[in-house]
């Protein structure tokens, strides 16, 4: 079983850039109410995805230059990189379905 992979500022270009599938990575934190409702939608994808996506997180607290390079204000922000580019966002809760619609449009 696939589960979500915690990144760093550190792991960011080679776990995220520099990999050959599509990568989403999770921008949250512990206190963040919101993170915390979809975290087992994310763990769910990782797990029956794993073979097209890569799913990451990254812990806005911690990991503060990716963050603000990417602009995050608000979270839990979903950003979406394919061939080390980012190429979608989703910002705040969302249910399952509209995750793997976005991941599959991406995928094609």
């Amino acid at each position: 079983m696939s589960k979500p992979i915690n990144i760093t500022d550190d792991t960011f270009e080679s776990e995220v850039l520099q990999s050959d599938k599509l990568v989403l990575v999770d921008f949250w934190a512990t206190w963040c109410g919101p993170c915390k409702m979809i975290a087992p939608i994310l763990e769910e994808i990782a797990d029956e995805m794993a073979d097209q996506v890569k799913v990451t997180k990254m812990d806005v607290d911690v990991n503060k230059v990716v963050a603000g390079k990417f602009n995050i204000m608000s979270i839990p922000s979903l950003l979406f990189f394919k061939d080390g580019k980012m190429v979608d966002q989703v910002v705040g809760a969302v249910p399952k379905a509209q995750l793997v619609t976005r991941l599959d449009k991406v995928l094609v």
